[in-house]
């Protein structure tokens, strides 16, 4: 088995770096065919949610990859990644709305607002956070925990098998946060 990593736009190069750091076989999932291959957990990269949304749908990949998701399979979001698995999305459209948090999309502004800081991650201690027009999230229910929170801003979560970051841990040196998503 190996983790998929959505390569339709954005950050899909530096999680593959990540995982050849831990010694994770993976491979991109650009097209549905690529979902004939054996898979046991999803990276969901940063980038352009509206985009990915889009490209979900025009390729075929929406509605397996949420089957999957539903029925139990780890998936990690980052920034895009983790606006794509909100059921509540301020300044968009929901996709796969699988995970009780409400988000607020370029929550830190333009570009220029992006910034990195060392901050507690439940569990895992001080990690490095790099936020590039990044999101937060404004509030978690149901099931969903909170795992980090920078500024007063939640940048962080847990449900289940799902697991979001604001900021990119795949731009970052510590290997933390993949390992945490790879034990899930």
């Amino acid at each position: 088995m190996a983790t998929g990593i959505l390569a339709l736009q954005g950050a899909f190069a530096e999680h593959a770096a990540m995982l050849d750091r831990l010694g994770e076989p993976h491979f991109e999932i650009r097209q549905a065919r690529d979902l004939e291959k054996p898979l046991d957990r999803l990276i969901i990269p940063g980038g352009e949610s509206t985009v990915m949304r889009r490209l979900l749908h025009d390729l075929d990949l929406f509605d397996a990859l949420r089957a999957r998701i539903a029925e139990g399979m780890p998936v990690f979001g980052t920034c895009a990644g983790l606006i794509l698995l909100a059921k509540q999305v301020d300044g968009g459209v929901p996709c796969f709305a699988t995970m009780d948090i409400a988000v607020k999309r370029n929550a830190y502004g333009r570009q220029l607002g992006s910034f990195f800081t060392n901050d507690s991650f439940e569990g895992l201690g001080t990690l490095p956070m790099t936020f590039i027009r990044a999101p937060y999230i404004e509030s978690v229910s149901g099931g969903a925990k909170a795992l980090a929170v920078v500024g007063g801003k939640i940048v962080a979560a847990r449900q289940d098998n799902q697991l979001v970051t604001a900021f990119h841990p795949e731009l970052d040196s510590s290997t933390a946060i993949h390992e945490y998503f790879l034990k899930m």
